[in-house]
């Protein structure tokens, strides 16, 4: 079975208003018609300007025919995908294209016009599933927590076609959740056709960016700035988690990029998974600025040392 472009057999363009396609029918019709046209093809050609007509007029089976997506070619073989067949619509076409054998293949496989006879139930079909991106802090997730959002999602227009429009949800986020997983709201996606059920909503889970963390998984990652003497001496230090502050011990010795594990400070668990930890990443600040005094001090380590890190 060949594809058809309805709207190349037209001649309108996939964003054209019902008046457009109205007009281009029109003009379409009267060049092609069997009783005044001189074009040997005029009979064929007229009948499947009269079944482009049938389908792109009426805002549900054009939204259906929509459904099936713009990358395909007229001529091009097809197959309705899986679930069309859920799709009803009780169809009589018009008397000058039935009195010439009614529609193509194509209209009838799509629209449920058999060569039985006529599926009943009236057109209807659920609608698509949606997704959209959820940007989300560290503490949101940390914490869980409801929040009002509003997003641009795909909603039926005067003209009964898919148009983008601001709706607003409460979306309830929660606690322990991590970077790519989705939410789930039922009821929000495309509307259906035809009285059918809307599709769902699915929240595609991203964490905005912090200024103390990075994310891996569910461990949390945090430079801690210490000085050189900190390093050396080791020291008692403070360290940011999600909950607050807390103290840790940085070991004498310490160097740069080593990592100081806090047991069960990074994103919490669910559903029976374990929580991450936060890990301090030493990182070893110099004074870019020095008083005389402080200079002199650094001298006089420098001078009697025995320490040498190249030899």
């Amino acid at each position: 079975m060949e594809y058809k472009d309805y709207y190349q057999i037209l001649g309108v363009g996939r964003d054209a208003d019902a008046d457009a396609i109205k007009a281009a029918y029109r003009r379409m019709a009267r060049r092609y018609h069997p009783d005044v046209s001189k074009e040997a093809n005029a009979e064929d050609r007229f009948k499947e300007v009269q079944e482009a007509y049938e389908v792109l007029k009426d805002p549900e089976k054009r939204r259906a025919y929509d459904q099936l997506g713009s990358n395909w070619r007229a001529g091009q073989e097809f197959r309705p995908p899986p679930g069309w067949e859920n799709f009803h619509a009780g169809f009589g076409g018009p008397q000058d294209a039935a009195g010439m054998g009614g529609f193509s293949d194509f209209f009838e496989e799509l629209f449920a016009q058999s060569r039985g006879g006529r599926r009943g139930g009236g057109f209807r079909a659920q609608g698509e599933d949606t997704q959209a991106t959820l940007a989300i802090s560290l503490e949101d997730a940390a914490h869980g927590v409801q929040r009002e959002i509003a997003l641009e999602l795909p909603g039926l227009g005067p003209d009964g076609r898919l148009q983008r429009q601001t709706r607003r949800l409460t979306v309830k986020i929660p606690k322990g959740i991590t970077a790519g997983q989705r939410l789930r709201i039922a009821g929000q996606g495309q509307p259906g056709l035809g009285g059918g059920p809307a599709g769902d909503l699915y929240l595609l889970v991203d964490f905005l960016p912090h200024p103390q963390f990075r994310v891996e998984g569910r461990d949390l990652y945090h430079d801690l700035k210490v000085t050189p003497w900190e390093a050396v001496l080791g020291a008692s230090v403070e360290v940011p988690t999600l909950d607050g502050p807390v103290r840790t011990k940085v070991p004498a010795g310490s160097n740069c990029g080593q990592k100081l594990r806090l047991k069960g400070k990074g994103l919490p668990g669910s559903a029976g998974k374990e929580g991450g930890d936060l890990y301090a990443v030493i990182q070893i600040v110099v004074p870019k600025t020095l008083s005389e005094q402080d200079r002199a001090l650094w001298q006089q380590l420098a001078e009697h040392t025995h320490f040498h890190p190249r030899r």
